[in-house]
């Protein structure tokens, strides 16, 4: 790589920010890393998995397997879960990208105001780093001469700088609401053709199957082995079900 962006003599300054964002590129051919839109997608999964699940175990109970008043808490559930993950999601990524840069403007403000003390513990940040102190010095006295206005500072998310940022909140908010109605989605299905205990019991089954699938896929970004992950998951779900199911047939008895 350093021979293919090895300019000539004469040539044109290569920009070191535009070079790496285009390695970055080429490394992941265009795609976030694995393990951020992984993770995201299972934490949105889960949570609508798991939210409606035991809506729908609840109200199961309370009316022996209605499927007029499960579909009608569990999309309004799905509804409510997807929103509310959306919005979470996008001001989550917001707030993180407003903080990073209120840091930024604070610590231009504190070199701007005091600069050999903050030129010290900028030289500490990198020592602890793992720089020798000569280095660390050098790399400040670089900052000082040369400031950029989005320059980061260690501790204060670097690799956050390198990526981009956080991200736009926009599409954080919108994939946060897919993937939680996708998964809340799934606990509602057999009630749109079958009722009563049938209609239970397949929804347990499926519900169930899918928290081990979910569980099991976070072995890509973790290291725990799949199946260990799956049933973890799974026996979550089964007791959620479970104590929601007694809850919502208690309630039924008592003529709620």
């Amino acid at each position: 790589m350093r021979g293919h962006y090895q300019a000539p003599p004469g040539a044109h300054k290569i920009d070191p920010q535009v070079v790496l964002d285009e390695l970055l590129d080429k490394r992941d051919q265009g795609r976030k890393e694995p393990g951020s839109w992984i993770g995201d997608a299972i934490y949105g999964v889960n949570d609508g998995l798991g939210a409606i699940f035991g809506i729908v175990s609840g109200v199961s109970g309370a009316t022996a397997g209605n499927s007029k008043y499960v579909l009608l808490a569990g999309i309004s559930g799905l509804i409510a879960s997807a929103l509310s993950m959306g919005s979470g999601a996008y001001l989550a990524a917001k707030s993180e990208r407003e903080i990073y840069m209120a840091e930024v403007a604070r610590e231009r403000e504190a070199i701007q105001m005091n600069g050999p003390e903050a030129s010290e513990l900028l030289s500490l940040y990198y020592q602890v780093k793992g720089l020798p102190e000569d280095d660390a010095m050098h790399m400040v006295e670089a900052h000082i001469e040369r400031p950029r206005a989005d320059a980061p500072r260690p501790g204060i998310g670097a690799a956050w700088h390198l990526r981009g940022g956080a991200g736009q909140p926009a599409g954080f908010g919108r994939f946060g609401a897919l993937s939680t109605a996708v998964g809340a989605f799934i606990p509602i299905i057999p009630f749109f053709f079958m009722q009563g205990i049938e209609a239970v019991i397949a929804a347990a089954i499926i519900s169930l199957a899918a928290h081990f699938a979910v569980g099991a896929s976070k072995s890509l970004i973790t290291i725990r082995s799949w199946w260990s992950s799956g049933f973890e998951m799974t026996a979550v779900g089964a007791i959620e079900g479970a104590v929601t199911y007694g809850i919502g047939v208690l309630l039924g008895k008592g003529g709620m």
